[in-house]
């Protein structure tokens, strides 16, 4: 597997939940919008030779933020690992939804959605 975030910080979280047992990639940012500019100074060129270099992977996880800028980035990551990427490789993303110890009534609609459609 291969799990792909947008900063270090994101790592370490990640690797703190003792979790995930596959290989990381750094991004190096999000997109503000998809604006040539913001989209060179992400590290697309090395995530796509990486994908090259090993074709072993049977997953690709993107653990973006889920803010503006992080599902921005990921649906950009997303349309263009598709067009690289066997079909045999599962492309997913982190599940999003209601904290543990949150209450609904305080739950914005979007978050509720989310934890409909992430449901297990």
């Amino acid at each position: 597997m291969l799990c792909i975030v947008e900063k270090e910080q994101d790592l370490i979280s990640i690797e703190k939940t003792k979790k995930y047992k596959g290989l990381y990639f750094i991004l190096g940012g999000t997109v503000n919008s998809l604006k040539e500019e913001d989209i060179k100074k992400l590290r697309i060129n090395e995530l796509e030779q990486r994908l090259k270099d090993n074709s072993n992977f049977k997953e690709i996880i993107i653990a973006t933020n889920p803010t503006t800028e992080g599902e921005s980035t990921a649906f950009f990551i997303e349309r263009k690992l598709k067009s690289i990427l066997s079909p045999a490789v599962k492309l997913t993303r982190l599940a999003k939804g209601l904290p543990k110890g949150g209450e609904l009534e305080y739950a914005d609609e979007e978050t509720l959605e989310n934890a409909f459609e992430g449901r297990k």
